[in-house]
């Protein structure tokens, strides 16, 4: 079918259901799409807390083996630096708030930012923001309208994480408190609450989704390295303060509740929200607050054709994964050697080494461990890649491509061929960066047994790639789904399969499950190719899929 056809092919149009006012189409609008992205990440967040206090709670049923694994992890300072400090880590509860706040804090806020922007400025950037503003409302009503989904976006979260967290909270002994599960639930949410109202105030600030995306996500690393030195330091504690994720780590759920750090995080919220309503109606729409040149040089290198085109696109989110994967692996070889006794004293992380394969332990054992969360996060980029070529579908600037003398296959190849090359580098680049820092601290672990261990963790990244080709050729409304599901399912997986025995069939649908715990073990090359020829296959297959139906719109 040409792309003169496809484009002229008729979409239906869905009608605005009756009793609904049209004054709220424009929470409700972004209420719908901020709910379809939260869910996943809802019930990720839900399930690393289950996984938290179900597996301490059956791993440490002593109260001696639970005052081991306090001391060791009480003076750890990597640990202290990543986690925050280890309070009342002897109990089910202590334990829970100290591994689980920081890191979805963290987690939460880049959700945030990302879903913010989207629905406020890229939205206005692509033009769509003029239609639902044409109706009977203002900006400053349609951005206040905008707010309240983005708040609807929350409050899922929210629920389905305390929904979740209180009722495993009581399946444990000692039970834990509904009041308490409720606060913890409230506190690993309140940095998605913060950082949704800093990206709809920084979607104010630049006229493009990227710039408004690189400040909220300035302020979110910048915060977390002030809760870093914070911690870091005996004599700074004081500076939690001035960090976002500080006032979340005051919050203390579990470990002496502190209301009073609620009062921050609920002005931050109040007070950013009502500047992005204000700024709303002070500019003019597709304007922004910071100057902006109204004139430019034409740039027009990599557009001659769909692959370069495709290097071009990419690139800004290459850049930024590949600096965050670098920055993971780096803290990751960094803290080895001072986590290395923890490791070997927990009877779950000896357990899920052996079970993949390890041979020793130490520093290398904690980077085989860790390099599973790092190999999730490189498929995470995948995955990424692969829902920004449905996006491209799905928001119609592929149909500028397809009416010129470009065909599918070529666009197709050139965005999976581009995603690949993405993926290699990533690994090679979590293999050096976590050989510079356990090279930093005199771990002892070989420059090329880490670099092996980094390229190990591609190919999982590439059968995803694969597997989103497939998807999106086959039902591309579902790649979203599909994608960030086969990530959250592979990593939940080897999570409980380290607490709980699974069957072989359960472990072979998961990624993960076939990366070898490098450097602790020998990579598996032969699943390795495995998994790489697979995701060819799927590639193919999606491909000639892709060529034989029809455009599909969002």
């Amino acid at each position: 079918m040409s792309g003169v056809d496809i484009l002229s092919r008729p979409r239906r149009a869905t009608p605005e259901p009756v009793g609904r006012s049209p004054r709220t189409v424009v929470a409700r609008w972004v209420g719908r799409r901020a709910i379809r992205s939260v869910v996943a990440w809802a019930f990720a967040f839900a399930l690393y807390v289950v996984g938290s206090i179900s597996g301490f709670a059956s791993t440490y049923k002593t109260a001696a083996a639970r005052a081991q694994l306090a001391r060791s992890l009480e003076s750890n300072t990597g640990f202290t630096a990543l986690l925050g400090p280890a309070r009342h880590i002897d109990t089910v509860a202590g334990f829970a708030a100290w591994r689980c706040l920081v890191i979805l804090s963290v987690i939460g806020g880049v959700w945030a930012l990302l879903t913010a922007t989207r629905l406020l400025r890229a939205e206005e950037e692509e033009g769509r923001w003029e239609l639902l503003i044409a109706g009977q409302t203002t900006r400053r009503r349609a951005t206040a309208q905008g707010l309240a989904g983005l708040g609807v976006g929350w409050a899922v979260l929210l629920g389905i994480t305390a929904m979740i967290t209180v009722a495993d909270g009581r399946s444990v002994q000692p039970a834990l408190p509904v009041s308490a599960s409720l606060f913890f639930s409230l506190a690993l949410t309140a940095s998605a609450a913060m950082f949704l109202a800093l990206g709809a105030f920084t979607s104010q600030l630049a006229r493009t989704r990227r710039r408004a995306a690189s400040i909220a996500g300035g302020v979110l690393g910048a915060a977390y390295l002030l809760r870093i030195v914070a911690d870091s330091s005996s004599s700074l504690p004081w500076l939690r303060w001035a960090s976002p994720l500080g006032w979340v780590e005051e919050l203390r759920p579990f470990t002496g509740s502190h209301l009073l750090a609620l009062v921050p995080i609920a002005a931050f919220v109040l007070v950013l929200g009502g500047l992005s309503v204000y700024l709303a109606g002070a500019r003019d729409l597709g304007a922004s607050v910071l100057p902006e040149s109204d004139s430019a040089r034409p740039r027009t290198a990599l557009l001659n054709s769909p692959t370069r085109l495709a290097v071009r696109l990419v690139r800004p989110v290459a850049l930024t994964w590949l600096f965050a994967i670098a920055a993971l692996g780096f803290v990751g070889g960094l803290v080895a050697k001072g986590a290395a006794p923890a490791v070997n004293a927990s009877p779950t992380a000896r357990q899920a080494i052996a079970r993949l394969g390890a041979h020793s332990f130490g520093a290398a054992a904690y980077l085989g461990l860790f390099l599973l969360t790092a190999a999730a996060m490189i498929a995470l980029v995948a995955a990424g890649q692969s829902v920004a070529a449905r996006e491209e579908e799905a928001t119609e600037r592929l149909d500028h491509l397809l009416v010129c003398p470009v065909s599918r296959l070529s666009w197709l190849a050139g965005r999976l061929g581009v995603g690949a090359v993405v993926l290699v580098v990533g690994g090679l680049v979590l293999g050096l960066s976590m050989w510079a820092g356990a090279a930093s601290q005199h771990s002892g672990v070989r420059f090329g047994s880490l670099v092996a261990a980094g390229v190990s963790a591609a190919p999982p990244a590439l059968f995803l790639l694969g597997f989103g080709a497939l998807v999106h050729g086959a039902a591309p409304r579902l790649v979203t789904a599909a994608t960030y599901g086969l990530v959250t399912w592979s990593f939940l997986v080897e999570f409980i399969a380290a607490v709980v025995k699974l069957s072989h069939w359960v472990l072979d649908t998961s990624l993960l499950y076939h990366l070898a715990p490098a450097p602790a073990a020998a990579p598996h090359w032969g699943s390795a190719a495995g998994l790489v020829g697979l995701g060819l296959l799927c590639a193919l297959a999606g491909g000639a899929a892709f060529r034989r139906r029809d455009l599909v719109g969002a």
